[in-house]
């Protein structure tokens, strides 16, 4: 006797915490100087993309609760993702703190991701003018993000990301 479907919601659940489990130990083991290496000019060190995905969890916790909360449409702003960085200064930031707060964001929100209430999945959001989108997708969406710019900073994970930016520019 097979146990029912496993949800979207689950699965993507799933998904975010094998992503997240999987790399903790990579990055914890990437060291402090190569962590604050910038590969050229004006690109984001490795410290500057896990601060961007700390600011990822944390607007798209807003977008996951706000949406479940809610019972119709939400306009949401987006974020400057450089100032964002910038003005966090996340490349004085130490490497293993970093990681740390991301890790526990995101299993914070494989937590919200897993314990979504069904009904509200379909709620939509429109985001700088661009959408409206599902809430199942934005969720599934964030993880392909994450995976996105896991790539760059662990080359040799085997991660692959079907991530396209829909949102804007």
């Amino acid at each position: 006797m097979s146990g029912p479907a496993k949800s979207p919601v689950r699965s993507t659940a799933a998904n975010l915490v094998g992503v997240v489990e999987r790399c903790v130990s990579l990055l914890t083991a990437i060291a402090e100087p190569e962590a604050g290496k910038r590969p050229a000019p004006g690109k984001w060190s490795k410290k500057e993309i896990l601060g961007h995905l700390i600011d990822s969890a944390c607007n798209n916790q807003q977008k996951f609760v706000r949406m479940l909360a809610s019972s119709g449409h939400l306009e949401f702003v987006g974020y400057a993702q450089d100032a964002w960085v910038a003005v966090q200064h996340y490349q004085q930031a130490k490497w293993l703190d970093l990681v740390r707060l991301w890790h526990a964001y995101n299993l914070h929100l494989a937590h919200v991701i897993a314990s979504a209430d069904p009904t509200r999945l379909g709620n939509a959001v429109t985001i700088d003018g661009a959408g409206p989108f599902r809430l199942d997708f934005v969720m599934a969406d964030y993880v392909e993000h994450l995976k996105h710019h896991l790539k760059v900073v662990l080359p040799d994970a085997g991660l692959s990301s079907n991530f396209e930016n829909v949102y804007g520019p």
